[in-house]
Formats: structure tokens, sequence, C-alpha cells
């Protein structure tokens, strides 16, 4: 940490106003290009490009409803995020913008899930990655390329803030355009226009809800959480040379950013492909359309396309869980060790977090009948948790903030307060549809278990840390 003491933008000490801090302490190395590529490509990732598979055999067609619905939540989401993150610029994000307007407690305790999410993410990717490159090389052990890629990312974000910058811009510029070129291809062949192909018109699309509306709410869910990643800018911004002009730009342009990747790129799928052919599942919806289309090396294409995604998501992850954390440690809620800063880099909060993620790795080969499998239930839900957090401490910033300092509202949620109370209903909704469902409900108890303990700690921290103060 700097010898100096840092203060926030009214000039007080951090901590003194709301118990929260801008992080000081850390570089701004990141620029406006970098900010610009990963709010352009950070909703694309490896949930989209495989997982969606899954929603489309149990939902069908109408699984573009599923991921319209689901991104018109996280489209709010976003704006929500985006109008705390413009006004309180801070590498802590919502954990910090909880810990202002809740209490500290819930600062604590969104922030520590989501550093275990993160990190568990980095392991889950890794193994991920390994896979497709185990593939191409046979022989060669799962673990050891996880290592490699846990080593090289950890060296990337212990060098410097601009690495990672670096990294992701251009892992988010070849996702860009590996996604705008399949759209461009499936437009072409659905309007008939490619050369060597018929248009299907709707043949694909009759059969609008196969499983009724029970397939529906799985394709729902299943949509719901391949949304992750679009918190990570607003975590970035904090370390840029203008935080509030890039957190303005990313949550203006989400609308259509969701718009075109997600719902463009399920409706191209759903109209090229019939929903219940195995190789939407087995091989992945975007290798069955490029492989409907009669495009050569469809399969290893994609496998580049995904290794790509999965390896810019252990980047972003291993980012975004070390400023958490760091941030969780500079309030005042973590232990002090790790608080160290290096040129501008939180370095044991990074070699903390991918200690963390490659944990996750040995304990899925040591124990993965039930260890590894109770750990994944219980980050299960954490996004979900994370939003409806982020919801309501929009509801009261956004009060506090035309009260006392509206010249900050850079970004504004759009018709407060009715669609920020829409969209904790269509969350309450999400909650109780996973409640529902037998697979989700054990995710749903175990995250909410979670929250309940991490609660708890950070309500009697919060009580002691008062006590010592009196």
């Amino acid at each position: 940490m700097p010898n100096s003491t840092p203060t926030t933008d009214t000039g007080t000490p951090p901590q003194a106003r709301d118990g929260v801090s801008l992080s000081s302490g850390l570089s701004s190395g990141l620029k406006q290009r970098h900010l610009s590529m990963m709010a352009l490509g950070g909703v694309i990732g490896a949930g989209l490009f495989v997982g969606s598979g899954a929603g489309i055999a149990a939902a069908g067609p109408s699984i573009v409803v599923a991921y319209a619905l689901s991104g018109l939540l996280v489209m709010l989401v976003m704006r929500m995020l985006g109008e705390m993150s413009a006004a309180y610029p801070s590498t802590g994000s919502f954990s910090a913008h909880a810990g202002r307007a809740i209490g500290p407690w819930a600062g604590f305790a969104t922030g520590w899930s989501f550093w275990v999410l993160q990190c568990t993410v980095v392991g889950l990717e890794g193994i991920g990655a390994a896979h497709i490159v185990s593939g191409w090389l046979p022989g060669t052990p799962e673990w050891a390329w996880v290592a490699l890629f846990v080593v090289v990312f950890c060296g990337t974000n212990l060098a410097a803030v601009r690495n990672f910058g670096e990294f992701e811009f251009w892992f988010a510029a070849l996702k860009v355009g590996a996604i705008v070129l399949f759209l461009a291809l499936g437009v072409l062949a659905v309007a008939g226009v490619l050369p060597g192909t018929e248009a299907p018109g709707a043949s694909n699309l009759t059969d609008f809800l196969p499983h009724g509306s029970q397939g529906l709410v799985i394709g729902l869910l299943a949509s719901v959480f391949s949304y992750g990643g679009l918190e990570t800018v607003t975590i970035a911004a904090a370390e840029s040379d203008n935080p509030v002009q890039g957190v303005a730009r990313a949550a203006r342009t989400a609308m259509w950013r969701i718009a075109l990747f997600y719902v463009g790129s399920m409706a191209v799928v759903v109209t090229l492909v019939p929903w219940d052919s195995k190789e939407v599942v087995t091989k992945g919806p975007y290798v069955a359309a490029l492989d409907q289309l009669g495009i050569p090396g469809a399969g290893q294409l994609m496998n580049v396309v995904v290794l790509l995604a999965l390896l810019s998501a252990m980047n972003a992850n291993v980012y975004g869980g070390s400023r958490i954390l760091y941030s969780l440690v500079e309030r005042g809620q973590g232990p002090k060790a790790l608080a160290k800063v290096s040129s501008g880099v939180p370095r044991a909060a990074v070699l903390v977090s991918c200690v963390f993620g490659f944990g996750c790795v040995v304990l899925s080969y040591w124990r993965p009948q039930d260890v590894f499998p109770w750990l994944l239930n219980m980050i299960g839900a954490v996004t979900l948790v994370v939003w409806i957090v982020i919801a309501i401490s929009q509801l009261r910033l956004r009060r506090r903030l035309e009260r006392e300092s509206p010249e900050k509202l850079a970004v504004r949620m759009w018709a407060f307060p009715v669609l920020t109370w829409a969209a904790l209903a269509g969350m309450a909704g999400v909650f109780f549809l996973m409640a529902r469902q037998p697979d989700t409900r054990v995710q749903l108890y175990s995250t909410g278990a979670m929250m309940l303990l991490l609660s708890a700690a950070g309500y009697a921290w919060q009580r002691a840390r008062g006590r010592a103060r009196d």
C-alpha cells in the first residue's frame, strides 16, 4: 500500500465515508480501447458457444424467447450497475456499492461469495480449455495444461494491469470477429443467397414449444447463467484513465450487444438447424449450424473459438477475483497480508486467487464425487444473488445521489424506480423457477446456505468493528 493516505472523491480518508474507499493504490493502466473491447466481447463466452445447446434441446425454437427474456433482465442489471459504478468508481464494484447502500455486512457477503465464484470458474474454464488441447495432442495430461494456463494468466496479471487489458482486447476482438462472421453467414443462408445453400424458411420453427412451458423454463434458466462476465468491465473501469466514461459507454451499449450476440445468434441457429438434432448437443449449436452450411473444418474452427473464449474467461476471472479480493482487504474485510500492492498491482491477491482456482482443479480429480460437486452447487446461484444485491443497492443509492450529488448521475437507470422493481420481480421469478427444478434447487439451497453464513460473518465483523470504534 502507498505510504500516503489515499482519499475519496470528497477528500475524506477511505472508509471514513460509508465505509468504502476508492482503489487509490492500484494503477490506471487500462485505456479506453481496452474497456470498449471488453464491453463488446465480454458477453461472448463458452456458455454461449457450447452451453446453449442444452437450452435448445429443452426449449426448441422458443430458446430465442428465453434468451430475450433473460437478456432483458441482464440489460436492466447492467444499467443499474453502470449507474452506481459511474457515480462511485471502485474496483470493488457491486460489493463496494452494497457496503455503501445496505451495510458493510452486505459488501462482505457479496464480495467473498463472488470471489469464490470467480476462482472456482478459473478452474472450470481451465479444465474445459485443457480438454480441447488434449484432444489435439492425445496423451498429454489435462491437469498439466490447466497448470500452464493458470501460470500464464497469473503472470500476465502479476506484471501490470495493461497486460490484462491487452490480452482481453485481442481475445475480445477475435470472439467478436467470429460471432459477426457466423451471423453474416447465417443471415445469408437464411435469406437463401449463400452459394450452395437453400433458404430453410420456417420449417425448423413450426414446433416452437416442443416440450411445452416446462421446456421453456429449463431454457430460461440455462440462458440466465450464460450471461456471466458483464461485471468485469465495471471492476476494470476503476483502473482506467476515465472510469466514468468507460462505465457509461459499457452500460449504454449493453442492449444492442446482448440483442445481437445472444438473441440474434440463437435465432440463426434454430432457423438453420432442427432443434432436435443430436449435433446441437454433442457438437454444439454453432458447429451444427456451420456443418449444415457445409463449411469445411467447422468443428475445429469452433474448437479454436471456444478455446479462446475459455482462456479469455480465465484471464478475466483471475483479474476480477483478485480485484474483488483486494477491495475487500482494503475495506478491512480480509487478511491484511493480501493488501500488498507492487507497481500498482495487488500481487498477493492475484497469487491467492490463482492458487484457489488451481485448487479447484485438484479437487475435481481428487474428490470428483463429493467435494467438487458440493463446491459447484455452492456457487450455482451466486450470480443471481449478486444481481439482487445490485438492484437493492441501486434503489437506495439513486435516492441518495439525487438528494446529495445529482451531478454524479452520468448514467441513469431507465424509468426509475419502476424498472428496478420490475427487475427484482424478474429475479424473484427466476428464484421460484429454480426452486421447482430438482437440479437447480440443490444449487439454490447450497448458495443460500453459503450466503447466510457469509452474511452472519459480515454482520459479526461489522458489530465488532463498531464496538472497537466506540
